[in-house]
């Protein structure tokens, strides 16, 4: 098969204007909560899109630990190709794929660091084997091979191996304040549904799109 073959048809159902919240916070929300009970895989999964001081952009997918009327939280070794490029250019977009959905929402934000406060109380929370991995990993620096990284890992286990696991400095998280928030429903014939949630001096506006 050809891949300009390669489609399908969307048949879930559209969206209209009366079926949407009037807060986008809520709107979202309430997908991931419908997103969770239809036991998707990775529904928290998304798309941090960043650009480098060249203009280059660059795209990886995170986790979504935290949503409200704030933003949109994630964590990463601040010494990361993402932080150093949110350095630059705090200008962030997510991105959530919910294919078997047929949803997708969009988001442009400003990132900001989340407080020390806030990074210890979610370190904390984490399996000790993720807080080892933090520490362990000097994330997107280059490294000779995997043992590299497994032997570092096996040291600080024994390390820590009775004692509680400090926060790395280098480690934190970032919420991400949305400027827009687009939701996407997939269409029957292509005309999808499209509702685009724009900020304006602290007030939401909602737009529909042609597809």
């Amino acid at each position: 098969m050809e891949l300009e073959d390669i489609r399908r048809e969307y048949s879930k159902g559209g969206l209209r204007r009366k079926d949407l919240l009037l807060d986008p916070i809520a709107q979202f929300d309430l997908w991931l909560k419908q997103a969770i009970s239809v036991n998707l895989t990775d529904p928290t999964a998304m798309t941090v899109a960043t650009v480098d001081s060249t203009g280059q952009p660059f795209q990886r997918i995170v986790l979504l630990k935290h949503v409200d009327e704030q933003g949109f939280v994630f964590y990463t070794n601040l010494g990361s190709r993402k932080a150093e490029q949110i350095g630059v250019n705090s200008k962030v977009s997510l991105h959530f794929p919910w294919h078997p959905m047929e949803r997708q929402v969009h988001i442009t934000g400003v990132a900001e660091k989340l407080s020390v406060v806030e990074n210890m109380k979610y370190f904390s929370s984490r399996p000790k084997e993720s807080q080892l991995a933090a520490i362990a990993s000097k994330q997107s620096s280059r490294i000779s091979a995997r043992g590299v990284l497994e032997g570092k890992f096996l040291e600080l286990k024994q390390k820590f191996e009775k004692g509680e696991i400090p926060v790395p400095t280098f480690w934190g998280g970032f919420r991400i304040k949305p400027t827009s928030i687009e939701f996407w429903q997939g269409g029957e014939h292509r005309l999808h549904d499209r509702f685009l949630f724009s900020k304006e001096q602290e007030e939401w506006h909602i737009d529909r799109l042609a597809p």
